[in-house]
Protein backbone atom coordinates (compact mmCIF):
# COMPACT_ATOMS: atom_id res chain seq x y z
CA UNK A 1 0.00 0.00 0.00
CA UNK A 2 1.40 3.94 -1.21
CA UNK A 3 0.31 7.01 -0.34
CA UNK A 4 -0.02 9.53 -3.10
CA UNK A 5 -0.54 12.90 -1.44
CA UNK A 6 -1.51 16.13 -3.12
CA UNK A 7 -0.99 19.44 -1.67
CA UNK A 8 -2.18 22.73 -3.57
CA UNK A 9 0.44 25.50 -3.40
CA UNK A 10 -0.30 28.37 -0.30
CA UNK A 11 -1.89 32.13 -1.35
CA UNK A 12 -0.05 33.33 -3.90
CA UNK A 13 0.31 37.26 -4.67
CA UNK A 14 -2.38 36.60 -7.68
CA UNK A 15 -4.69 34.46 -5.45
CA UNK A 16 -4.53 37.43 -2.62
CA UNK A 17 -6.07 39.90 -5.46
CA UNK A 18 -8.77 37.40 -6.74
CA UNK A 19 -6.44 37.12 -10.54
CA UNK A 20 -6.57 34.36 -12.78
CA UNK A 21 -3.12 32.57 -12.67
CA UNK A 22 -2.86 29.99 -15.23
CA UNK A 23 0.39 30.00 -16.26
CA UNK A 24 2.00 33.24 -15.15
CA UNK A 25 4.65 32.79 -12.34
CA UNK A 26 3.67 34.74 -9.15
CA UNK A 27 5.52 33.43 -5.84
CA UNK A 28 3.56 33.45 -2.60
CA UNK A 29 2.69 35.53 0.48
CA UNK A 30 4.07 35.22 3.34
CA UNK A 31 0.55 33.63 4.14
CA UNK A 32 1.23 31.56 1.81
CA UNK A 33 4.51 30.11 2.53
CA UNK A 34 2.78 29.59 6.42
CA UNK A 35 -0.12 27.64 5.03
CA UNK A 36 2.45 25.73 2.77
CA UNK A 37 4.23 25.19 6.79
CA UNK A 38 1.05 24.00 8.36
CA UNK A 39 0.55 21.27 5.38
CA UNK A 40 3.66 19.88 5.86
CA UNK A 41 2.84 19.83 9.46
CA UNK A 42 -0.36 17.80 8.53
CA UNK A 43 1.71 15.36 6.69
CA UNK A 44 4.48 14.69 9.32
CA UNK A 45 3.52 11.18 9.78
CA UNK A 46 4.12 10.27 6.19
CA UNK A 47 7.95 9.19 5.15
CA UNK A 48 8.07 10.17 1.26
CA UNK A 49 10.13 8.31 -1.37
CA UNK A 50 9.85 10.99 -4.40
CA UNK A 51 8.77 14.72 -4.23
CA UNK A 52 7.25 16.07 -7.43
CA UNK A 53 6.40 20.15 -8.30
CA UNK A 54 4.49 21.75 -11.19
CA UNK A 55 7.46 24.26 -12.44
CA UNK A 56 6.17 27.24 -10.88
CA UNK A 57 7.43 28.87 -7.72
CA UNK A 58 4.52 28.80 -5.97
CA UNK A 59 4.35 25.38 -6.66
CA UNK A 60 8.12 24.69 -5.93
CA UNK A 61 8.22 27.13 -2.69
CA UNK A 62 5.13 25.26 -1.51
CA UNK A 63 6.83 21.84 -1.60
CA UNK A 64 10.52 23.05 -0.49
CA UNK A 65 8.13 24.78 2.66
CA UNK A 66 6.67 21.30 3.07
CA UNK A 67 9.60 19.23 2.83
CA UNK A 68 11.30 21.13 5.32
CA UNK A 69 8.70 20.80 8.04
CA UNK A 70 8.81 17.33 7.61
CA UNK A 71 12.94 17.35 7.42
CA UNK A 72 13.15 15.18 4.19
CA UNK A 73 14.34 17.64 2.10
CA UNK A 74 17.17 14.60 0.95
CA UNK A 75 14.59 12.70 -1.07
CA UNK A 76 14.24 12.29 -4.82
CA UNK A 77 12.82 15.48 -5.79
CA UNK A 78 11.72 16.29 -9.62
CA UNK A 79 9.95 19.26 -11.00
CA UNK A 80 7.21 18.73 -14.21
CA UNK A 81 5.88 20.71 -16.13
CA UNK A 82 3.05 18.00 -16.95
CA UNK A 83 1.21 18.71 -13.35
CA UNK A 84 1.32 22.47 -13.89
CA UNK A 85 -2.02 24.69 -13.50
CA UNK A 86 -4.53 24.89 -16.39
CA UNK A 87 -4.20 27.89 -18.84
CA UNK A 88 -6.76 30.54 -18.66
CA UNK A 89 -5.05 31.89 -22.15
CA UNK A 90 -6.71 35.53 -22.51
CA UNK A 91 -8.06 35.13 -19.07
CA UNK A 92 -4.90 35.09 -17.56
CA UNK A 93 -4.06 38.06 -15.08
CA UNK A 94 -7.54 39.17 -15.24
CA UNK A 95 -9.30 39.32 -11.66
CA UNK A 96 -11.88 36.95 -11.96
CA UNK A 97 -14.31 38.35 -9.78
CA UNK A 98 -14.58 41.41 -12.33
CA UNK A 99 -15.11 38.76 -14.90
CA UNK A 100 -18.20 37.25 -13.10
CA UNK A 101 -19.92 40.80 -12.99
CA UNK A 102 -19.31 41.51 -16.76
CA UNK A 103 -20.38 38.15 -18.43
CA UNK A 104 -22.71 36.80 -15.55
CA UNK A 105 -22.86 33.69 -12.91
CA UNK A 106 -23.85 30.93 -16.02
CA UNK A 107 -20.79 32.36 -18.03
CA UNK A 108 -18.40 32.45 -15.66
CA UNK A 109 -18.55 28.95 -13.61
CA UNK A 110 -18.64 27.85 -17.62
CA UNK A 111 -15.06 29.49 -17.90
CA UNK A 112 -13.73 28.66 -13.97
CA UNK A 113 -15.49 25.21 -13.77
CA UNK A 114 -16.73 23.40 -16.82
CA UNK A 115 -14.66 20.04 -18.22
CA UNK A 116 -14.70 20.99 -21.78
CA UNK A 117 -14.46 24.91 -21.98
CA UNK A 118 -11.22 25.94 -23.30
CA UNK A 119 -10.54 30.06 -23.54
CA UNK A 120 -9.16 31.44 -26.65
CA UNK A 121 -5.28 30.83 -25.92
CA UNK A 122 -5.45 28.47 -22.91
CA UNK A 123 -6.51 25.08 -21.79
CA UNK A 124 -9.68 23.12 -20.71
CA UNK A 125 -9.40 21.04 -17.84
CA UNK A 126 -10.04 18.03 -20.22
CA UNK A 127 -7.04 18.61 -21.90
CA UNK A 128 -5.13 19.16 -18.73
CA UNK A 129 -6.86 15.80 -17.26
CA UNK A 130 -5.23 14.45 -20.50
CA UNK A 131 -1.70 15.55 -19.86
CA UNK A 132 -1.83 15.07 -16.46
CA UNK A 133 -3.45 11.48 -16.21
CA UNK A 134 -0.33 10.42 -19.01
CA UNK A 135 2.26 11.78 -16.51
CA UNK A 136 0.77 9.87 -13.72
CA UNK A 137 0.34 6.43 -15.76
CA UNK A 138 4.30 6.86 -17.04
CA UNK A 139 5.76 8.07 -14.59
CA UNK A 140 3.91 7.87 -10.82
CA UNK A 141 1.71 5.07 -11.58
CA UNK A 142 4.62 2.76 -11.34
CA UNK A 143 6.24 4.12 -8.33
CA UNK A 144 2.66 3.41 -6.44
CA UNK A 145 2.56 0.22 -7.04
CA UNK A 146 6.10 -0.60 -5.54
CA UNK A 147 4.64 0.44 -2.63
CA UNK A 148 6.44 4.01 -2.65
CA UNK A 149 5.38 7.01 -1.16
CA UNK A 150 5.01 10.32 -3.53
CA UNK A 151 3.54 14.09 -2.99
CA UNK A 152 2.94 16.25 -5.61
CA UNK A 153 2.42 20.07 -5.39
CA UNK A 154 0.81 21.88 -7.98
CA UNK A 155 -2.17 24.20 -8.10
CA UNK A 156 -5.92 23.60 -7.65
CA UNK A 157 -7.26 23.02 -11.27
CA UNK A 158 -4.08 20.93 -12.16
CA UNK A 159 -4.98 18.36 -9.51
CA UNK A 160 -8.62 18.85 -10.56
CA UNK A 161 -7.82 17.25 -13.59
CA UNK A 162 -6.04 14.65 -11.85
CA UNK A 163 -8.92 13.26 -9.42
CA UNK A 164 -11.84 13.06 -12.14
CA UNK A 165 -9.63 9.99 -13.26
CA UNK A 166 -8.44 8.95 -9.76
CA UNK A 167 -11.74 8.72 -8.29
CA UNK A 168 -14.08 8.15 -11.51
CA UNK A 169 -15.92 11.08 -11.12
CA UNK A 170 -18.65 12.65 -13.80
CA UNK A 171 -18.25 16.00 -15.35
CA UNK A 172 -20.49 17.72 -12.98
CA UNK A 173 -18.89 16.45 -10.14
CA UNK A 174 -15.80 17.37 -10.66
CA UNK A 175 -17.33 21.12 -12.09
CA UNK A 176 -18.45 20.98 -8.14
CA UNK A 177 -15.33 19.76 -6.31
CA UNK A 178 -13.36 22.82 -4.35
CA UNK A 179 -9.63 22.26 -3.47
CA UNK A 180 -8.74 24.36 -1.10
CA UNK A 181 -5.28 26.85 -1.33
CA UNK A 182 -2.95 24.63 0.76
CA UNK A 183 -5.00 21.67 1.49
CA UNK A 184 -3.72 18.47 1.64
CA UNK A 185 -5.57 15.22 -0.46
CA UNK A 186 -4.08 11.61 0.73
CA UNK A 187 -5.18 9.06 -1.10
CA UNK A 188 -4.38 5.24 -0.37
CA UNK A 189 -2.86 3.32 -3.56
CA UNK A 190 -3.11 -0.14 -3.33
CA UNK A 191 -0.21 -2.61 -5.51
CA UNK A 192 -2.63 -2.61 -8.33
CA UNK A 193 -2.99 1.12 -8.69
CA UNK A 194 -5.92 1.36 -7.17
CA UNK A 195 -7.36 4.07 -4.75
CA UNK A 196 -8.64 2.24 -1.92
CA UNK A 197 -9.02 5.36 0.08
CA UNK A 198 -8.74 8.98 0.51
CA UNK A 199 -8.38 11.51 4.00
CA UNK A 200 -8.42 15.36 3.55
CA UNK A 201 -6.09 17.24 5.71
CA UNK A 202 -5.32 20.98 6.83
CA UNK A 203 -8.61 21.87 5.36
CA UNK A 204 -9.60 25.38 4.10
CA UNK A 205 -13.12 27.26 5.43
CA UNK A 206 -11.91 29.49 2.67
CA UNK A 207 -12.10 26.85 -0.23
CA UNK A 208 -13.69 28.32 -3.51
CA UNK A 209 -13.72 31.64 -2.50
CA UNK A 210 -9.87 32.62 -3.22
Amino acid sequence: MAKLVLVRHGISEYNEKGIWTGWDDPDLTLEGFIQAKNAGHEIKDIHFDTAISADLKRAQHTLDEILKEIGQTNIEIITAPEVKERSYGIFTKKNKWQVKEEVGEEEFQKIRRSWDYQPEGGESLKQVNERFWKYYETQILPKLKEGKNVLIASSGNAFRGLIKSLENLSEDEIANLEFGIGEAYIYDIDNEGKVTGKEVRNKNELAGKQ
